[in-house]
This record gives C-alpha cells, sequence and structure tokens, in this order.
C-alpha cells in the first residue's frame, strides 16, 4: 500500500512537471452542429452524434441551417490537450510508446522537436512515409516479404524513421509486423535504429477514450481486440503516435494535410553535422485514389513506388513507363501555357478506365493522374524481380529526385555520396559510385569528408584515402578546430576542453575576447606529464607567428598574452604539417577506436606513436566516471600496446641495429620522447617484455663487457685494480664495436623520466676528431662506465655507509657541542651531503625542461619519496642533535631515519629476476594491508571501548584507557591475553581500590564483576572475528596477490629493471661520496669550459622513418592476410560471391522477361506482316510471277519484310 501511495506520488510530480505541454498542444472540438442529410439528422457532418456536441454548438439553428458544408477551421476551435503520454497495450508485452493528441494546424516544428527532445527519439537519416493498402488480406505476399526484408533493413541499416497510419489495418499493420519479426532476430541496439511512428486521425482510433487524461498518463492502459480483421486500433509494434485531431470522429483523412506539413519540416532539417538535409522517400503500395499523391509531388518529394502491388500504384507504375509525351505540335499551332496535350490526356484517361473502370468522377481523376505524370522525374518504380537490394533503389530515388535541384556544373553523384555518408553505407559507395566508372574531384569529396571525420565513419574515410583525396591538402588548422568544435560538451574530452578554456579565460580576465578551440585544445589533451605535447603538434607551426611570440616560449607565457581574439583568421587556411598524427590525437580523445586505428596506420613513427595513444588513453580512463567507457578506453589502449608490440617485432626480425636506433631515437613530434620512454610512461609491461628491448637494456647494462660475466669476477676486479688489465674480465673486440658504431647501434638513448640525463649505448659514436686513448685508459673507462660496474660500486660503498650510520648510531653518538659531534659523524654528514648533491643532479639539472616539470616528475617515483624522507629526517636529526634540549629528540629522529636508508636497499633487488617481482608484490601487499587494518581498527575499537567500560566502572587515566582499548585488543590477536585483568569471576591478587579520591590521583581502580560473563562473550567473539575472519581473508588476499604477480612475474621484472639500468647509466661513476668530484669536474667542463657532451648520437632519421614505415606495413599486410583466412572472413567473401550469383541470376530474369515481351511483340508484328501479306496476295491491283516465301523458324519475320 505504501509502494503505491509512493508511485502515485512520484506521478503526480511527473504530471506536474509536463504541465506544459496542454499549453502547447491542442485539441479540436466541434463547435457548430452541421447536419448530415444522410442521418436523419441524427449525425453532424463532423461525424459525431447530436449529444456528443455542446450546447454551444446546437444553441445558434439559423447559422448552422445556412451552412451546407462543415469545415474544420470554422466549425471547430482548440482547446488544451487531454491526451499525451506514455501508452502501455495491455498484455501485448512491449516497451512503453510515446503518444500526443494536437491539432491539424498545429505547427509541425514545434512537433517535431517534442519529439526529439521530450520522447528522446534519435534524430533520423532518413524518413520512409509509407502510404497505400487497403486491407491486409489484400496485400500481396510478396510486399510483405518487400516490407520485412527491404524496408525495415535498409531503415536499420541507414537509422530511418518509418511513417504510416499506425494502426493495426492495411499497410500499417503489415508494417508492424514486418517491424516486430526485425526486432526478434536482431540485438536490441540495432533495433533501436529504427523508429516506427504512426500519424493517424484521433477521431478514427478505437478505444481512444482510454488516452484521455488532461494530467497526462503515465502510462496509459490500452487494450487491443486480438482480432486476425483489420481494425483501427493502435499497433503495438510502433515506438510513437501522433494523433491529429482535426475535430472529426470516423473519418478518414483528417491527418493528411498535417503529415505533409510534417515532412516537408523534417526535409529541411540536417541530421547531426551532416552536411545534407534529412531526405524523405514517400512509398506507395496499392493505395486508393483519394490520396494525395500530386500535393507531396508539388512539394518536390520523391516518390516509390511498387509496381504490381494493386491500386493506384499499379497505374502511376504503368503511366510512368509506358506512357509516353505526345510529339511537338505543328508550327503555328495555337497552344496555351499549361494546357496538356490532348492525345496525352487520351492516352491517360485509356490507363484510368483500365483500373478504375468504375470511378464516377474520372475527369478529375484524369486531371490528377495527369498531374502526377507531369512529375514523374520524382517517380521511381521499383519491380520486385529487380537487381538492386531495397536500400540501394532507395538511394538511387532520393538522388534521382535531388538531380532535378543541382545546377549543371554540379558532379550529379554528390549528393548520392553525401547520402551513403550520411547512412553510413560503405558498401553502396564502393559498389555504385567508386566502381571506376565516375571522375571523382577533390571538391566532390571534401564535404563527405568533413562528414565521415565528425560522424566517425572511418571506413569512409579509408574509401576517400584509397580513392585519391590527399590529408595533406585536405587538412588546415581550420579544419582541426572544426574537428575539435564538434567534440560533444558532456564528453570527457569536452569536459577537459571546457575546463581548459575557462583557465585561459580567468587568466585573461581583463579582456573579453574570443579563444579559439583549437589554441585551448592541446593544453588539455595530454593529462600529467605530456600536457605540452598536443600544443606543439597542432597549435604551434601557427599560433606563436600569429601572436608575435618567441619560438621558444612557453605554454605559459603564450596563455598570459593579453591580446588573443585572433581576428585574423588566416592560420585557419594553414595545411597541417602532420595531419594523421593530429586526427590521431582527436580521435584518441574521443576514444573512436577504428577512427584512431586508422589514423595509427596512416601515420609514421608508428611503434611510438602507438604508445602514445596507450599513453593518453590510460591517463584518459583514471579521469572517466563512466564504466563502460572507462573499460573501452583500457581495452584500446591495450589495443595499441599490442600493436607497437607487434610491430616492434616485426621490426627486430627483420634488422636488429635499426630496432635498437628506433627504440631510443628521440621523436620531435612527441616532444623528443623516445619508445623506452614512452612505454615507461604508458606503463606497457606487455611492449617491454620483448627480446628486443631486454636486448638493448642488457647492452647497456653491460657496456663493453661481455654479457654474462660472473659477478665475483666484478667484484674481485673493484677490489684488485689490476685484475683489470688481465684476461679475467672479457670485453667486447674492437672491431665489433667499430663495425657496431657503422651500424649506428651506437647511438643515444634517453631514460624515461626527465629529470634524468641521457643515455648512452656501449660504443657510442664520438666525435672523430677526438684523440685516441692508450690501452690503460680506455680499459679503464670501458670497466668503470658500464652500468653494472656503477651499481656495484654505489651498493658496496651504500652498504659501507650504512656502517658507518649504525656505528655512529651504536657506539659514536656524543653529546652536543662542544663535546660532539664526533669525527666518523662529521664524515657521516658529509657522505649524506653527497647523497643530496647527487640528487639535486639528477632532478633539477638534468634535460631541458622547466623547474615545477622536473619536480612532478621527482615524486612520481616512489624510491625518490623515500630519498627525500631519508634526508628530510637526517636534517631534522641533524638540527635536534645539535641542542641539550633535543638531543634526544633529535637520536630518536636519526635512529627512524637509519631505518627508512636500510629500507632503500630493497631498490636493487629490481635488477634480480626472482627477486625482482617480489619488490612488486611487496607494494601491492602494503596496500592490501591497509584495507584489513581498516576492517580491524573498527573491530579494535568496538571491541575495546565495551571491554574497558564493562570492566571499569570509572578510569579518568587517558595512559590507561588508551591502552586498554586499543593497545590491548591488538595484543589479544597474537594470544597475549591477561586471565587476570580479562576473567573477573576469579579472585586475583590485585593492588587497586574503589575510592574515587584516590582514582583521580592515579591509583588503578577495581574490575567490575557485574558484567564478567559478557566480557568472556565479547572476546570470544573478537577472537573469533579477528583470529579467524579477518587475519585469513588478509591471508587469502595475499595469496591472491601474490599469484597474479607471480604468473607475470617475468614481464614484471622485464619492466622493472628499466629505471634501475637508466638510472645507474645516467649517474656520475664514482659513488658517494666520491661522487662529489664528478659533480665538481662536470661543473667545470659544463659551466666553465663550456665541453659539450660526448654523449651525442647522429644518424639518418627520416631513413630509419621509412624504414620503420616499410615494416609497418609489412605488418598489416600479414595481419589483413591472417584476417581473410579467419573462417569469418571466409564467410562474408562467400555471402558476397552469393550475393553476386543472385544478382546475375536477377539480371537473367530481367532479360528473360524483356526477351518475353520482345517476343510478344515479334508475334505480334508476325501476325501482322502476315496478314499483309495475304491481303496483298489476294489483291487483284499488285501481281507477282514469284511465290510468296515461307516462313521458316525464327527467322519468318525477317522473310516477310524482305518480301516486302
Amino acid at each position: 500500500m505504501i509502494k503505491n501511495k509512493n508511485l502515485q506520488k512520484v506521478m503526480r510530480g511527473t504530471c506536474y512537471l509536463l504541465g506544459w505541454i496542454p499549453v502547447f498542444f491542442k485539441k479540436r472540438v466541434c463547435t457548430t452542429f452541421v447536419e448530415d442529410s444522410f442521418s436523419n439528422g441524427s449525425l453532424c457532418q463532423c461525424g459525431a452524434t447530436r449529444d456528443f456536441h455542446p450546447s454551444v454548438a446546437l444553441g445558434d439553428y439559423f447559422s448552422t441551417a445556412i451552412v451546407c458544408h462543415w469545415d474544420s477551421t470554422q466549425h471547430s476551435s482548440e482547446q488544451p490537450t487531454d491526451a499525451y503520454g506514455e501508452l502501455e497495450f495491455a498484455g501485448a508485452g512491449k516497451r512503453h510508446s510515446y503518444f500526443l493528441r494536437f491539432s491539424s494546424t498545429t505547427d509541425p516544428s514545434r512537433v517535431f522537436d517534442f519529439m526529439r527532445k521530450h520522447w528522446k527519439l534519435r534524430q533520423p537519416n532518413l524518413v520512409v512515409s509509407v502510404v497505400g493498402g487497403e486491407g491486409r488480406s489484400k496485400v500481396k505476399s510478396w510486399v510483405r516479404d518487400v516490407l520485412k526484408q527491404g524496408l525495415v533493413k535498409a531503415a536499420q541499416s541507414t537509422g530511418a524513421w518509418i511513417i504510416t497510419a499506425g494502426l493495426r489495418e492495411g499497410i500499417g499493420r503489415c508494417v508492424g509486423e514486418a517491424v516486430r519479426d526485425h526486432a526478434s532476430a536482431v540485438s536490441s541496439t540495432t533495433f533501436n535504429k529504427v523508429v516506427p511512428i504512426g500519424i493517424a486521425p484521433w477521431g478514427l482510433v478505437h478505444n481512444r477514450q482510454q488516452l484521455v487524461n488532461p494530467e497526462g498518463s503515465f502510462p496509459a492502459k490500452y487494450f487491443v481486440q486480438n482480432a486476425t480483421r483489420d481494425s483501427w486500433c493502435l499497433d503495438n509494434n510502433y515506438k510513437a503516435f501522433l494523433l491529429v485531431d482535426d475535430g472529426t470522429v470516423g473519418r478518414k483523412g483528417g491527418e493528411v494535410i498535417f503529415r505533409g506539413r510534417l515532412e516537408n519540416h523534417i526535409s529541411r532539417q540536417r541530421p547531426g553535422s551532416a552536411s545534407i538535409e534529412i531526405p524523405v522517400l514517400n512509398m506507395l503500395i496499392s493505395g486508393e485514389t483519394s490520396m494525395a499523391l500530386d500535393t507531396s509531388l508539388m512539394n518536390s518529394m520523391p516518390w516509390l513506388v511498387l509496381a504490381g502491388s494493386g491500386g493506384l500504384a499499379n497505374l502511376v507504375s504503368d503511366i510512368v513507363e509506358n506512357v509516353q509525351s505526345a510529339s511537338v505540335p505543328v508550327l503555328g499551332a495555337e497552344k496555351e501555357e499549361g494546357t496538356p496535350n490532348v492525345e496525352l490526356r487520351e492516352r491517360i484517361a485509356t490507363k484510368v478506365k483500365k483500373y478504375f473502370p468504375s470511378e464516377r468522377d474520372m475527369d478529375k481523376l484524369v486531371d490528377k493522374v495527369l498531374s502526377i505524370y507531369q512529375k514523374k522525374d520524382l517517380i521511381s518504380i521499383y519491380h520486385a524481380e529487380g537487381t538492386d537490394d531495397f536500400d540501394t533503389v532507395m538511394l538511387k530515388v532520393l538522388v534521382q529526385a535531388s538531380k532535378q535541384r543541382v545546377s549543371v556544373t554540379t558532379n550529379p553523384y554528390v549528393d548520392e555520396l553525401k547520402l551513403a555518408v550520411t547512412w553510413n553505407r560503405v558498401d553502396i559507395a564502393k559498389s555504385e559510385l567508386f566502381n571506376g566508372n565516375i571522375d571523382w574531384k577533390y571538391e566532390d569529396l571534401e564535404d563527405s569528408m568533413t562528414d565521415a571525420l565528425m560522424n566517425n565513419k572511418p571506413q569512409f574515410v579509408r574509401l576517400f584515402i584509397d580513392n585519391g583525396l590527399n590529408m595533406l591538402g585536405y587538412l588546415s588548422y581550420g579544419r582541426l578546430e572544426d574537428l575539435y568544435n564538434s567534440i560533444s560538451d558532456t564528453s570527457l574530452a569536452g569536459t577537459l576542453l571546457q575546463h581548459l578554456l575557462n583557465e585561459r579565460k580567468n587568466e585573461s580576465s581583463d579582456q573579453t575576447c574570443r579563444v579559439s578551440v583549437i589554441l585551448n585544445l592541446p593544453f588539455s589533451a595530454f593529462i600529467c606529464s605530456y600536457s605540452e605535447l598536443i600544443i606543439m603538434l597542432v597549435c604551434q607551426p601557427f599560433y606563436k607567428p600569429v601572436l608575435k611570440l618567441d619560438p621558444a616560449s612557453t605554454r605559459r607565457k603564450a596563455l598570459k598574452v593579453p591580446d588573443l581574439t585572433l581576428e585574423d583568421c588566416t592560420h585557419r587556411k594553414v595545411m597541417c604539417k602532420h595531419p594523421w598524427l593530429c586526427l590521431f590525437l582527436w580521435a584518441v580523445l574521443q576514444n573512436h577506436s577504428e577512427m584512431a586505428i586508422f589514423c595509427w596506420e596512416m601515420c609514421g613513427e608508428s611503434v611510438l606513436t602507438a604508445l602514445g595513444g596507450c599513453k593518453l588513453l590510460r591517463e584518459l580512463s583514471k579521469l572517466e566516471i563512466e564504466t563502460e567507457a572507462k573499460l573501452s578506453m583500457k581495452e584500446l589502449a591495450m589495443k595499441f600496446e599490442c600493436m607497437a608490440h607487434d610491430v616492434f617485432s616485426t621490426c627486430y626480425q627483420t634488422k636488429a641495429s635499426y630496432s635498437n636506433q628506433l627504440l631510443i631515437r628521440k621523436s620531435r613530434l612527441w616532444v623528443d620522447a623516445t619508445c623506452l620512454k614512452m612505454a615507461m610512461a604508458a606503463d606497457a609491461r606487455f611492449f617491454f617484455s620483448h627480446d628486443g628491448v631486454q636486448s638493448l637494456l642488457s647492452q647497456i647494462w653491460w657496456g663493453d663487457m661481455e654479457r654474462g660475466t660472473e659477478l665475483w669476477k666484478l667484484v674481485l676486479t673493484m677490489i684488485i685494480p689490476p685484475l683489470l688489465y688481465t684476461n679475467l674480465i672479457d670485453f667486447k673486440s674492437e672491431s665489433r664495436e667499430c663495425r657496431r658504431v657503422s651500424d649506428g647501434t651506437s647511438i643515444l638513448s634517453n631514460r624515461l623520466s626527465l629529470r634524468r640525463d641521457c643515455l648512452l649505448l656501449p660504443g657510442t659514436a664520438i666525435n672523430s676528431q677526438s684523440k685516441k686513448w692508450p690501452f690503460w685508459v680506455t680499459r679503464w673507462k670501458q670497466y668503470w662506465y658500464a652500468p653494472v660496474s656503477s651499481f656495484i660500486g654505489n651498493l658496496v660503498m651504500y652498504f659501507v655507509f650504512l656502517f658507518l650510520y649504525a656505528y655512529v648510531l651504536l657506539v659514536d653518538f656524543k653529546q652536543p657541542p662542544p663535546e660532539g659531534p664526533a669525527v666518523s659523524e662529521y664524515v657521516l654528514y658529509f657522505w649524506v651531503f653527497t647523497i643530496v648533491c647527487e640528487e639535486i643532479r639528477e632532478t633539477f639539472i638534468v634535460g631541458s625542461k622547466t623547474f615545477s616539470q622536473r619536480l612532478m616528475l621527482y615524486v612520481q617515483d616512489v624510491w625518490n619519496k623515500f630519498d627525500v624522507l631519508a634526508i628530510s629526517l637526517f636534517i631534522a636529526g641533524l638540527c635536534c642533535r645539535m641542542f641539550s634540549w633535543s638531543f634526544n629528540m633529535g637520536r630518536g629522529i636519526l635512529c627512524v631515519d637509519y631505518m627508512v636508508f636500510t629500507l632503500r636497499l630493497i631498490h636493487i633487488f629490481a635488477i634480480h629476476r626472482q627477486l625482482g617481482p617480489k619488490i612488486i608484490i611487496l607494494g601491492k601487499m602494503i596496500k592490501d594491508a591497509f584495507f584489513f587494518l581498516f576492517f580491524l581498527a573498527v573491530w579494535l575499537s568496538a571491541y575495546g571501548v565495551a571491554n574497558q567500560a564493562l570492566l571499569y566502572k570509572y578510569d579518568p587515566s587517558p595512559d590507561r584507557a588508551f591502552r586498554r582499548v586499543l593497545y590491548r585488543p591488538y595484543l589479544h590477536i597474537f594470544g597475549q591475553i591477561p586471565v587476570e585483568e580479562i576473567d573477573t569471576g576469579k579472585y586475583w591478587d590485585r593492588d587497586c581500590t574503589d575510592n574515587l579520591t584516590l582514582i583521580n590521583e592515579g591509583k588503578e581502580p577495581c574490575r567490575d564483576t557485574s558484567h564478567n560473563w559478557l566480557v568472556v562473550i565479547l572476546l570470544v567473539i573478537f577472537l573469533l572475528v579477528t583470529n579467524i575472519l579477518l587475519v585469513n581473508l588478509l591471508i587469502a588476499t595475499f595469496s591472491y596477490t601474490f599469484t597474479k604477480v607471480q604468473e607475470r612475474s617475468d614481464t614484471y621484472w622485464k619492466f622493472q629493471r628499466y629505471n634501475l639500468i637508466v638510472e645507474y647509466h645516467s649517474r656520475p661513476t664514482l659513488a658517494p661520496p666520491f661522487i662529489i668530484l664528478s659533480h665538481i669536474n662536470l661543473l667545470i667542463k659544463r659551466n666553465l669550459r663550456k665541453v659539450p657532451s660526448t654523449k651525442i648520437h647522429r644518424f639518418d632519421a627520416n631513413k630509419l622513418v621509412k624504414w620503420e614505415t616499410l615494416q609497418k606495413e609489412n605488418f598489416l599486410a600479414l595481419e589483413n592476410k591472417k584476417r581473410r583466412g579467419t573462417d569469418s572472413e571466409r564467410l562474408k567473401r562467400m555471402t558476397s560471391k552469393v550475393d553476386g550469383v543472385i544478382k546475375q541470376v536477377g539480371e537473367i530474369r530481367d532479360v528473360d522477361r524483356r526477351l518475353r515481351a520482345l517476343e510478344s511483340d515479334m508475334e505480334y508484328c508476325t501476325s501482322s506482316l502476315q496478314w499483309i501479306m495475304e491481303a496483298l496476295s489476294q489483291s487483284s491491283t499488285v501481281k507477282s510471277t514469284k511465290a510468296h516465301p515461307t516462313r521458316k523458324g525464327t527467322s519468318a519475320c525477317v522473310t516477310i519484310l524482305t518480301y516486302i
């Protein structure tokens, strides 16, 4: 009962919100009773009875007596509508439909907007208005097949509205059944593209009183008679019903005028961002003579007539196909303008009498058919035995009608192409428009390309590119700006763009200027560390010259330019230098999968571009709220990562040396990023697991030493340096090194983090003029410049540092000055100082980014946060230990800091194949432990407070309360249960008191024994939940995490070791504290002597890009070959071939039909010539000495003609 009341409240609220509908939409009520002479005075000419009319309509007898004909506009008035809302067909089991009753004089634009905005009907790409049909029993079976397999299927593929009367009678019922049968065979998403709409006269609808509710019906219960015969009930297979009220009851045709006005209005609208109006096609099936076909033709509406369906359709098809215009009248004959030819009228009259012999007003019908014939260019005839698909036929009909409105200089196929793009029928475009018979120009494809891009139709974009459209000559910055303007404001990309626009407006609040979207777009595109990427790709070529900025100007400086109005829009005409990359980023921002993949196929630098798309999508997925969109972004990101992996695999298999260059080559388009850098930023573990990537990392790690050198040899050589000049360690031969240099493998590689220095492969190509070092110097550099040697040296020195730190804390930590610190402690301070210098060098000195960018990238690394924490604690402890009042605090801080420095050792395990993944497992388990601690804290606080309150009535000591509320229950988990404190049922010898004065002074209170049983029960429950449930839950979570990571431990290890390798390759050779010497050396060389780094690579970037593009094409060709070999593609090709065979069979049938018609004509000709021959032979005027020839088979006609 309560639920029903709440539902009624909701419905009343809905009705209140929709109270504006009766204000805008009216109904019509007859206000003048005009007697119908055939009803003996009981009926009005409006069709309603005398009792149905109000008293006002019956009062004026004089005025009604002189009125002979009832007119809707004069004899009826408008009142607020009382029938609107949702419609539920009782017992039909269908979803709700919409309905609205309104006056026949209502503005069609208001109705169309109501359907689009209130009913949320998707805007159509096509409107098919089906008229005709005298009843279902008279509709032929092949017509129903055309509706089911042709019309509804075509409507589904084009996203069309199908308009009929919407009643369970005639063609309307057949269309409803076709829609129902089609819905059962396709998915709901596909079926939603078909929107059947019924436009019926209100006064003709059966049981219409069930729809009446002045406050609206949500829904209205509508009972349909389950009868096989036709009825005027609403059909439950329709999505919406427009019930046109002209004041009549039980009369047909009241909706015809409004239906024509609505179709005319829709034909002037544009679907989405398309460049053409919504095409409206009228379809005539059978039909009666009263249909206003001529009126629709006057509005230039195209018609498709089903020949052979009966009635008016047969008449129209006959006169269009078989009636020819009369010959031009002789010179001097007078003829009035607009008067039809008499001979033509006679021919049409003959046809009309043939199909409608019982028509009463024959002259009027002939005039009507004659006006139809004069507009025959807008009429197309469809034969069931035709070879074309129904949607192709509709396309040709609409194009044929549009050709009447285009100029002579316009390509007549442009509109057909625009319709194909609007309907997303690339198959029609390929077979009918791009079959090699049409010469397409650039201007013809320009608008269609824009439509295809804005409406996410990559198949058409591919088709246009394959047929000669050059993207370099198409995509200007103006068009790119329009593409970004087309992004929906409700999408994630649109939200980010709007946020950035608001940021720009706030920064230039003193100016009221129009900020171009293209200028604001790039700043929001790459979230996190890639925010400058798109601005450099899209905007930099034109916006800095326009704003008169220096090419080195930063984004922030450009944003703060006071005047950004850009009234001179010359930049819009400038062509994009890298159009496919700009389109790729635009498609990725909108998560358009197919479009982004196609643009990637057309881009250069395919591996880096795929990794960039992966990075962008994964960053966007973190901001996306909707689950479905988030999953699709992650799926597309994984697809791009796999494509990058596969393309690089193809490159590596072709030539490993070039593939190494590919990984470490800087790209100007991607802000000097490399593939390794982008892969690390995109968290592309699968890409890093490739053997080619790991081979390069191993090559960097070992330097000029042979891979696989035993660790003990390296350590022994470090302890005994002279062993370096023996054969204990194998180094790469000089010939191999030189050959590697010539191949171009010795090139520079960047590490991921912008705060790091550049990577240098072994054997880096150095200036040829540099002097040649002696053997002992070269061997020394080969050993110490290898990252593995630097790693071992830093590791050994770090252990020494920890030993020194422990020695200071345990043995030599003296009192504050002047007694301390000791010498060992001063050494420790200097050691930490060198560590701080190295952190400053690698954070703020290396790289070319701004200070804020380097700082942001620095704190993103977890181990950098450890370094900052350790250094901060050390500085705090150092400051505190220098004063006597804070000496103990400082000692405590330094002790804690020692733990942080020691935990920093975990980072070195990343290089180990078995221990490296364990670091990942440990990190994930710590995250899992936080959730466990949350649940544990809830139980601890619940049990601790209850236990303390039950055991002690009064205890004001905060220290004891904290220990007993939190600390003691925590110890219970590990089995430390003080029974003498918990179980008060037995006597325990304890020093306590019940005196409140003593308790307030700090004496421990005695326990309360009244709730001993409850305390024991709570203890049992607490131990059961924590020790069994929560602990086992934590163990299960840890097991799942361990199993999940361990399954891909090799992939995690390969991904994780990259950071460590790059770090030790980029840092100086010497370890702290001796690293200060390297810092001084670098400071002198770079800042004082201005000596450039020898880590500079030079190779042919264009050649490498071309080689990468070639490998990508080979990869795509191989993938296409694999795809063509799948069962689904084979089935598609087989289906296409079968369709071709069926089409040829249809053509053969058409030829057979023509031959039969020709044979009939030949027989007639033969019989006529035979009659002439016999007449001439019996004539006395013409005498022939030769006997007349005889017929021989099929050549009889030719023989007779020869005889004559």
